[in-house]
């Protein structure tokens, strides 16, 4: 008899592929549209999906100039976070500090300055005495810093960035990439939000001219002087690396990080990263194909105390998605039917397979949403026999 029930096991399983019908789920389509930048570097992702909309030579190793200062900020942050340091802390001034050329927060000699003040003279104002400032407080000098910079790079995945100094100065050996620039940002955006919301302030007003005057200086991020959900990130310019720019913004809980480099002017920079972000915004969504443990179909059970087992997702599966090819996408449940009992629940029995035209396939395992245990030998026979006679509607 156990022969028997082998046989027709064997002969009755067969590959099933079923195309989820419109009352499960919308077809749409990830198709990802082109688009021209005059930009050396760029790339442009949707920050809660990870979908890439837009990428040029993401992966060069590029001289970052002043964007790498975010480098700077998370090993502040972290200091921070962890509790070593507060906000209102002071770190003295060096004259090598003091003396460093390019931007500047106006730092004194021999003065002390808090870590609040220190932060945005970093993000605001891109202070690089204040980045040696920190530097020296945190590692004892700016080679040192540099150092742990690339430590620190490693241990939270970016792979190719290696750091010279704390500024951003130009170095040979002080590179990163556009790719891993977004993966910085989103880092910072996820695990500092207390302190993320400086990134948006336009302004910072610190030090004396020699008149006496405060010297208030404006944030140089285009982004954030439009009303277009922008509230970061960095901003850099150098002559090898030319005018480049990490951005942030959100519209409607969906958030967008765009990097570019090696453009030739500021109004270069600010038109080109003003027409991208719109673009992202505008050409594509995201879509909610299926809640985690939501049912997404079921699956005929062979020789099981149930006919048929629910699947489901383990995780939400949201896409980000073209809105003008959306309806073109496939969405697929792939399986071996019938499914063997018994059948534990949790347990990968099918996947679901998304594909549309230019883009890679979403192939992601469906789990078993229940238990189906198996019946008795008499059971098995009988369910073995009328699987044969009638198939799975047993009539």
């Amino acid at each position: 008899m156990l022969t028997l029930i082998s046989v027709l096991r064997k002969s009755l399983r067969k590959a099933s592929l079923f195309c989820v019908t419109a009352a499960s789920v919308a077809f749409v389509s990830l198709a990802v549209q082109a688009i021209e930048t005059p930009a050396k570097q760029a790339i442009l992702v949707d920050m809660n999906t990870g979908a890439v909309l837009l990428e040029k030579n993401a992966d060069d190793l590029m001289p970052p100039a002043s964007m790498s200062k975010l480098m700077t900020v998370t090993m502040l942050f972290e200091r921070l976070k962890e509790g070593s340091l507060k906000m209102e802390d002071t770190f003295p001034v060096s004259e090598k500090a003091w003396r460093k050329s390019g931007s500047k927060m106006f730092v004194e000699v021999n003065k002390r300055v808090t870590v609040s003040d220190l932060l945005r003279g970093i993000i605001v104002q891109s202070g690089n005495d204040a980045c040696i400032v920190v530097a020296e407080a945190l590692a004892g000098s700016e080679s040192g810093f540099a150092e742990a910079m690339t430590a620190h790079a490693r241990e939270i995945g970016l792979e190719k960035s290696t750091f010279a100094n704390a500024t951003g100065w130009p170095d040979p050996n002080h590179r990163m990439t556009a790719r891993e620039l977004t993966i910085l940002s989103k880092y910072i955006i996820q695990k500092f939000p207390e302190y993320y919301g400086i990134f948006k302030e336009k302004s910072f007003t610190y030090g004396k001219t020699v008149k006496g005057e405060p010297i208030k200086q404006g944030n140089r991020n285009p982004l954030l002087y439009s009303n277009n959900g922008a509230d970061g990130l960095k901003t850099g310019h150098t002559d090898a690396a030319g005018y480049g720019l990490t951005g942030s913004a959100e519209r409607n809980g969906r958030r967008l990080i765009l990097v570019l480099n090696g453009l030739t002017s500021a109004k270069e920079r600010a038109r080109e990263s003003e027409r991208l972000m719109e673009w992202g915004f505008r050409e594509f969504d995201n879509y909610a194909l299926f809640k985690k443990d939501q049912e997404v179909a079921k699956a005929r059970v062979w020789l099981g105390a149930k006919e048929l087992v629910p699947l489901t997702v383990e995780q939400d599966l949201t896409v980000t998605m073209s809105r003008k090819n959306r309806r073109s996408m496939q969405v697929k449940l792939v399986y071996d039917e019938p499914i063997p009992a018994p059948i534990l629940k949790g347990t990968p029995v099918a996947r679901l397979v998304v594909t549309a035209p230019d883009m890679e396939k979403i192939d992601i395992p469906l789990v078993a949403a229940e238990d189906v245990a198996r019946p008795g030998m008499i059971g098995r026979v009988t369910a073995a026999i009328k699987y044969v006679l009638f198939g799975a509607s047993g009539s």
